[in-house]
């Protein structure tokens, strides 16, 4: 009985090295864990600039709606499993002022806009207006020159928006009504291009542009970039810099400032806006960094910045006013 008690110590004593072994060679090799919400073409781009620069097997990417992301940035705060996040910026602002979670950089990216220390801007779109030039001739439509225009009663049954509920794409029309007309002229605005959407009020943001393209409307609101992708591509579609400016929203890199930082997070956010940047440019181009450059077309003829401070609280503000135009 002592004979079999003893082997059964020593069996256990080693099983337990053995165990303390694996855990410390665990910490000494963590992978970095990355959350994002970031549309597919940045996605491949930021896993391409990774690892090809020495960081292959060394991080973890996951992928979540920016909702759903920005839940857990607002419940978890610095205990989040993440290292290091890519998210859009004003929810970054507002998780750093509810939970003070982000350490700033430890490196000087030379943005060509102003940001706080803890992030740096990873891409940026811009909104428009849309249009299908077939659908406009054969129904002898102009193309409208304002958002606001999208309401006139020519374009009823013939226009596609997206909820605001739905994508923060359509924070940026939002956006540009609020800045030129104010709150009560927002809503008349609103009220007459909900009324001409009718079935054609879209969640995704890249719903508007998909129904100009099939022709099943003639006119929308979405993202700028997109459009004008495919009239380069030789589709029949044509954008609009609207009178009440084109608005932008960024989404940006922040690393967290958890108990036990892992310092890869770190080196990796600079990878990702060293090295990303050149491929993520191609599909998002809005110049962000000194030395970028854009085609002649890709630059915004009316680019504009809201005069309030994005944040959660306003973005839930400006939907619930939304909701309140809809019959």
């Amino acid at each position: 009985m002592k004979k079999t008690c003893g082997v059964l110590f020593v069996v256990l004593a080693a099983s337990m090295m053995m165990v303390t072994s694996c855990s410390k060679k665990a910490d000494n090799s963590k992978q970095v864990i990355i959350y994002s919400n970031a549309d597919d073409e940045a996605v491949v781009a930021v896993k391409a600039a990774l690892d090809s620069n020495g960081y292959e097997g060394k991080y973890i990417f996951q992928s979540f709606g920016t909702s759903e992301l920005g839940g857990k940035l607002f419940a978890e705060g610095a205990d989040i499993e993440a290292d290091l996040i890519t998210m859009s910026s004003f929810y970054i602002e507002s998780a750093q002022a509810m939970s003070g979670m982000f350490k700033d950089l430890e490196f000087s990216p030379k943005q060509v806009i102003k940001t706080p220390k803890y992030y740096t801007p990873l891409l940026a779109i811009q909104g428009a207006v849309i249009v299908n030039t077939n659908l406009l001739a054969e129904h002898n439509l102009k193309k409208p020159a304002s958002i606001k225009d999208i309401g006139n009663p020519e374009y009823k049954d013939l226009v596609s928006v997206v909820d605001p509920m739905g994508s923060t794409t359509a924070w940026l029309m939002v956006q540009a009504l609020l800045d030129s007309y104010g709150t009560d002229g927002t809503i008349s605005a609103l009220k007459a291009i909900y009324n001409n959407a009718g079935p054609h009020l879209e969640l995704s943001g890249s719903g508007p542009i998909k129904k100009i393209r099939s022709g099943e409307v003639a006119v929308g609101f979405g993202l700028r970039h997109q459009a004008v992708r495919d009239k380069k591509n030789g589709l029949p579609i044509d954008y609009v810099d609207p009178t009440e400016g084109n608005f932008a929203l960024t989404e940006s890199v922040a690393v967290i400032n958890k108990k036990n930082y892992n310092p890869l997070a770190m080196e990796m956010a600079e990878c990702i806006i060293n090295k990303a940047r050149a491929d993520i440019i191609k599909d998002y181009p809005v110049v962000l960094y000194e030395g970028e450059t854009v085609d002649a077309e890709n630059i915004a003829g009316n680019s504009k910045v809201f005069s309030q401070t994005l944040t959660t609280e306003l973005l839930r503000e400006h939907q619930q006013m939304s909701e309140s135009c809809k019959e």
